[in-house]
């Protein structure tokens, strides 16, 4: 119901749905649901811009991922926790989290492609908030590649973009 509401951009609504699942979860002690269910309030939170209480459900459901095998569901957990913390400025915090996505991705042979260009997209957005633009220009290249083979045009569109200003 909480992803229904937030397709139908009724956010608050979603908000409310996702906060009782949390609470519902909490009281259970279903630790693969609360995680679940704070990545949706993760996710609402940032829509509605609230970003430290976007990072504090993330870094919840990190926690709670951490505690199980190393998976593809956890790095895409990590990931937006990275995304959010580049996004606010705390780019020495979002370094090994992206560090640590790229690993797993790369370890997996069951990594959808398009996580992994997102992966390194993300990765390349922070790199080149750094001043690294070498760093980020082999990262774009790298998404570039990913996105031509997926034909995701906006991604190769965006990498392309990217790679001519760091030149």
């Amino acid at each position: 119901m909480g992803y229904q509401a937030r397709r139908e951009s009724r956010l608050p609504r979603a908000r409310q749905v996702f906060g009782e699942a949390v609470a519902l979860c909490r009281e259970t002690n279903n630790q693969s649901l609360l995680a679940s269910s704070l990545i949706g309030l993760g996710q609402i939170e940032r829509d509605l811009k609230n970003h430290e209480a976007a990072l504090q459900h993330y870094r919840e459901a990190v926690d709670i991922g951490r505690r199980g095998a190393e998976s593809l569901w956890l790095a895409h957990i990590i990931r937006h926790l990275a995304d959010i913390l580049r996004e606010e400025g705390s780019l020495e915090e979002a370094i090994p989290l992206y560090e640590e996505v790229l690993a797993i991705y790369r370890k997996h042979d069951r990594t959808p492609l398009l996580d992994l260009a997102n992966a390194i997209r993300g990765f390349a957005l922070l790199q080149g908030a750094r001043g690294e633009a070498e760093k980020a220009r082999v990262l774009w290249q790298e998404t570039r590649g990913l996105y031509e083979s997926l034909g995701v045009k906006p991604g190769v569109d965006e990498s392309d973009a990217r790679i001519a200003q760091l030149k």
